[in-house]
């Protein structure tokens, strides 16, 4: 399996976004962390981002983008920056809606969901090299869980892989995720959804 050689960030679907943003800020430190949240994100919001983007840092920064409405040309202003992030840059948008983003932006990053982000501190699987017996272990713990803790189980389970572990998922990998929310409203028992997507990293390097 393939892996990102600089995490450019991700996504955060959130309504707090002042909240989410204060919560990153404290969860981030000691990198430094700007914010650029507003009411609506106009183009010359994006022109600040990019400036502050380019300014060379020894460490990584983060920059935080956070608004409830999206126009299209600050977002296409931005799609080169997301592409190619200078070095030690890493983005977070926070949206209350992936609809506000255009797909463009949307493909560039993994895209999250905030009530789920607790969830990680849970999970111990490296994704990136998770073996058979680990995931024999995390099955057995996860014996008994039910349908919606296992849509979250599986939210957190992409959030470790593509943002954690920093893994680019193949294209059966990405319809195993899509297949196993499917399957779950489909009532299949979710001991067996976890373990197809799980089994699909076993290997993959």
């Amino acid at each position: 399996m393939l892996v990102h050689e600089n995490n450019k960030g991700y996504i955060l679907i959130a309504t707090e976004i002042e909240a989410e943003f204060q919560r990153l800020e404290a969860q981030l430190k000691p990198h430094r962390v700007v914010g650029f949240i507003r009411e609506k994100f106009l183009i010359e919001d994006a022109k600040a981002v990019i400036a502050e983007a380019y300014i060379s840092e020894a460490q990584t920064k983060y920059i935080i983008i956070g608004s409830r409405e999206f126009n299209a040309i600050s977002q296409n202003a931005l799609l080169k920056l997301l592409e190619e992030p200078p070095s030690n840059i890493e983005f977070i948008i926070i949206s209350p809606t992936k609809s506000n983003l255009l797909a463009t932006v949307r493909s560039r990053l993994p895209i999250v969901k905030g009530q789920n982000l607790h969830e990680i501190t849970h999970i111990e699987l490296n994704l990136a090299r998770v073996s058979y017996a680990q995931i024999f272990a995390f099955l057995k713990e996860h014996a008994r869980i039910k349908r919606a803790e296992a849509k979250s189980l599986l939210e957190a389970l992409y959030y470790r892989a593509t943002v954690v572990d920093k893994l680019l998922l193949s294209s059966l990998q990405l319809e195993n995720f899509d297949k196993a929310y499917r399957l779950l409203e489909l009532n299949s028992r979710p001991q067996t959804v976890l373990a197809m997507i799980l089994m699909s990293f076993v290997g993959e390097k």
